[in-house]
């Protein structure tokens, strides 16, 4: 899998601006999932595995509709900007 690194987009606000965008990391930490590395996926990006749940939930919601289907994608949807924008914040500091 290494040589899937060799693909990865740069993030050109680090590059322009200098500091990391609320994205950064979200890359690495999913081909870090792909390869295993749990503990390491959640230190490079907090929001991956909310992220890899939202994404499962709407497949699942847009092939079979199920009752509070709208419901939980607005709850992990609003809880993931919080994971991004706190771990962004934190970033910063």
């Amino acid at each position: 899998m290494s040589g899937l690194d060799d693909y990865m987009l740069p993030c050109l606000n680090k590059k322009l601006f200098g500091f990391e965008c609320m994205g950064c990391g979200l890359q690495r930490s999913a081909s870090l999932v792909v390869q295993g590395e749990f503990t390491d996926a959640f230190y490079m990006y907090p929001a991956i595995y909310t992220l890899i749940l939202l994404l499962i939930v709407i497949i699942l919601n847009a092939f079979k509709k199920f009752r509070l289907g709208n419901k939980i994608i607005t709850i992990l949807a609003v809880l993931n900007v919080v994971i991004i924008v706190t771990n962004f914040v934190l970033k910063l500091i």
